[in-house]
């Protein structure tokens, strides 16, 4: 019994990195209707940018996936989290249910434990959605975690850089600063398994950085999601990126400790 109490809780605070943000807008000038084909409509990614008119920071975004009117995936990492919830979920899978203007997402963590998201969709077209957005957190059948948030904008991304990552890129920040940067040139080599290694040079070779373990990442659509442990510290920086041929950008909206926003920006160019 106490096992599974331990097993329960721990998934519990896993279920945590599916509360995100959420999305509503005023319905008055664009009312849902069964003539808008939400079905069909919804298909695709789609991604948070803003809540209530503010731009929201890049290490809160996540992307949710519909690939049919009953199947969807959702990518998110969350800053907070512990040994015992990592709030790391890669292409996370739900079911979908769609109801008139309302879409429900349902995932089941363990036989305990259910996830579900619901959008009360008030306006989509083929490149933004906005709604009203509600997380449940079922244990046992019983609520334990609600999370209810208005006023987020979501926008759809045809590109899907999961695969054209993969390689070893070169580069630097373009930008006045950014938060775990030297000021240096670095190497990145991304690998299909998930993982990546992190470059310093030495002298005129490039040699793996001896301080970084785990080094995980994840890509879904324009989202680049990374971990990494430094001298017993986890760390995580999520990225919007671009990629054409062997030009790779990245840029993300940070926050001081003052609260203060900057962008910071990386360019770097494919090596063999």
């Amino acid at each position: 019994m106490k096992r599974m109490i331990h097993w329960m809780l721990a998934a519990i605070l896993i279920c945590g990195a599916s509360v995100f943000i959420s999305c509503t807008s005023d319905t008055s000038d664009n009312p849902v209707t069964p003539d808008l084909n939400l079905s069909e409509k919804i298909i695709g990614k789609w991604m948070p940018v803003d809540a209530d008119g503010h731009p929201l920071l890049t290490n809160v975004k996540n992307v949710t996936t519909f690939l049919s009117a009953t199947k969807a995936t959702v990518s998110t990492s969350r800053s907070e989290h512990t040994s015992e919830a990592v709030r790391w979920n890669a292409y996370r899978e739900y079911a979908v249910e769609i109801d008139g203007g309302k879409v429900i997402l349902t995932s089941m963590v363990n036989d305990f434990v259910k996830l579900v998201e619901e959008y009360d969709i008030s306006y989509i077209s083929s490149t933004e959605m906005r709604c009203d957005y509600k997380h449940t957190t079922f244990v046992n059948g019983n609520p334990v975690t609600v999370a209810v948030e208005n006023g987020v904008r979501f926008v759809k991304t045809t590109a899907d850089y999961r695969a054209a990552i993969v390689g070893t890129w070169q580069g630097r920040c373009t930008s006045e600063g950014s938060v775990f940067d030297d000021g240096q040139e670095h190497r990145w080599q991304y690998r299909a398994d998930g993982t990546y290694v992190y470059y310093v040079k030495d002298g005129d070779s490039w040699v793996p950085y001896e301080g970084n373990t785990l080094n995980e990442y994840f890509v879904d659509g324009t989202l680049l999601c990374t971990r990494w442990i430094d001298q017993g510290q986890e760390n995580r920086e999520w990225w919007e990126i671009t990629i054409a041929a062997d030009r790779m950008n990245w840029t993300a909206l940070r926050q001081n400790p003052d609260g203060t926003t900057f962008t910071a920006t990386f360019e770097m160019t494919k090596v063999e």
